[in-house]
């Protein structure tokens, strides 16, 4: 098959989708891997690193979705991106198409057949592509919103894990999964106090074992949250419904019940975040403030840490795209489940309920496409 790595452009991402070292393990197997020039460098990988290990370099972002079977990506195509999509191209990367109408619909329009890491689900119910990042952005979570708490860019002026004689800071962490666990456990370690809430009294028993005494484990309703929001000095949104929008668990009036300040983190905002103020912002102009209280909303915050990220969304990413590649889509799909409900989109129709039903869209059974 034949591979294209794109250079992302979204605003201050600097993640590539495939390191040197996966495109040595797909070289290996005979297919041919495509790399648009300087695509890692913000990652920290050379052409020159691409190129030993077999793949070819090409000019532009053009000449890579022209030639390419399979694009694989780390963010969604954006809007210039759109045309450069061709009919039963195969796009692998992160959609998160339920919180994006326009992108759904240019998707659809390409006809082209688009697998999302982020719906890719094991028996477990776990999103195995999801996990690395999800445990990037959890941690990020926790150093972005200790910083941001800080007087000079509008936070409370309150350090996370206190001194002696002055109490630590208190979090609020919403939702028990894999970006909650890690912010709590982050927040932890710098000695604040933290509530982590969630809806699965299981996972709240997992938490409570396995977490620092600093750590409080209370079940997640709109009673406790409001109760909670009024004295916690950073918010931390970490609610993922697997492909479709994610719930809003604090609304506009409640900002009023928090002190001036406060700063909210919401990690959900790639799924339409699950606080109802929140709105996708970027690296570079990172937070807004609505109350008096500090929004932290950064749409891609694993992309200001890409060394780290890239070897860690490849680890995971590239068993699936050795099967895609081997296969071809459609075969590595019957055969492979949690591959299987991956696929979003398949040549103009939507094949995955959730983005149907965040759009009242129609919805196609996707087994019509693979074959059983």
């Amino acid at each position: 098959m034949i591979i294209g790595v794109p250079k992302e452009i979204k605003n201050n991402e600097n993640r590539v989708a495939l390191t040197p070292a996966g495109a040595f393990e797909l070289v290996k197997r005979g297919h041919t891997v495509y790399v648009q020039n300087s695509a890692g460098m913000g990652s920290g990988f050379q052409d020159s690193d691409y190129i030993e290990v077999g793949a070819k370099m090409l000019p532009d972002i053009e000449s890579t979705y022209e030639i390419a079977e399979m694009i694989m990506k780390v963010k969604e195509p954006i809007e210039s991106e759109y045309d450069l999509v061709k009919k039963d191209q195969l796009l692998f990367t992160y959609f998160h198409f339920a919180s994006h109408r326009p992108l759904t619909e240019a998707m659809i329009k390409s006809e082209a057949v688009c697998l999302a890491y982020e719906t890719v689900e094991l028996a477990d119910r776990s999103l195995p592509l999801l996990i690395p990042m999800s445990e990037v952005a959890g941690r990020m979570a926790i150093q972005q919103g200790a910083k941001f708490l800080e007087k000079p860019v509008k936070g409370r002026g309150v350090l996370l894990g206190g001194v002696p004689g002055v109490p630590p800071g208190k979090v609020l962490v919403l939702g028990g999964g894999i970006v909650g666990t890690q912010a709590a456990k982050m927040a932890a370690g710098l000695g604040a106090q933290v509530t982590i809430l969630d809806i699965n009294l299981n996972r709240l028993r997992y938490l409570a074992d396995v977490m620092p005494a600093n750590v409080t484990t209370l079940y997640s309703n709109e009673f406790n949250i409001r109760r909670l929001i009024k004295n916690h000095d950073l918010i931390v949104g970490a609610v993922l419904i697997p492909g479709a929008k994610a719930p809003k668990l604090i609304s506009r009036p409640m900002l009023k019940e928090m002190r001036a300040g406060t700063v909210l983190v919401d990690v959900a905002v790639d799924q339409g975040g699950c606080i109802e103020t929140c709105k996708p912002t970027t690296h570079e102009d990172p937070t807004f403030i609505i109350d008096d209280v500090v929004h932290y909303c950064v749409a891609n915050m694993p992309g200001a840490v890409p060394y780290t990220s890239t070897i860690a969304l490849t680890n995971a990413t590239l068993p699936y795209a050795v099967q895609l590649a081997d296969k071809g889509w459609q075969k590595a799909c019957r055969e492979n489940n949690p591959l299987k409900l991956g696929l979003n989109v398949i040549k103009g129709d939507v094949v995955y309920k959730g983005v149907a039903d965040a759009f009242d869209m129609d919805y196609f059974d996707v087994d019509d496409y693979i074959g059983h």
